[in-house]
């Protein structure tokens, strides 16, 4: 790969979709929309805020149980970048919780014509903490 195939028009915009397409989901607790963007798949990993998730079922069985009201959030400097034609990152700052602010990494990869997460991380931090 050369740096010319990273942020390709298309790719970015298709995996930039796809995450808005999350985010929404998110929000809205919509569990089935969730579970399609995670690839379903045993190496599939999602580690939370007070979880580690390892493969689509345990992940899927997390979503299922989540409640489904206080998501809403604001997003901050989300940069997703796209490396050729099939494999993206996508991160972003949130806040849901006053004194703190959360972190969400996501890796994206096209499986069979389709962009799916196939490992994320969420955690927590107190916000005050120096961008060093």
């Amino acid at each position: 790969m050369t740096k010319d195939e990273i942020n390709l028009p298309g790719p970015l915009a298709e995996v930039t979709a796809a995450f808005e397409r999350y985010e929404a989901a998110l929000t809205s607790n919509d569990v089935a929309v969730l579970d399609e963007l995670f690839l379903i798949d045993p190496k599939t990993i999602r580690y939370g805020i007070n979880e580690n998730l390892h493969g689509h079922d345990e992940i899927a069985a997390f979503r299922a149980k989540r409640p489904a009201t206080g998501l809403e959030r604001t997003l901050e400097r989300t940069v997703i970048t796209s490396f050729g034609s099939d494999f993206a990152t996508a991160m972003a700052l949130f806040r849901r919780t006053p004194g703190k602010i959360g972190r969400q990494s996501q890796t994206w990869a096209r499986i069979d014509g389709n962009w799916r997460i196939v490992a994320a991380h969420v955690s927590v931090i107190p916000d005050a903490v120096d961008d060093a």
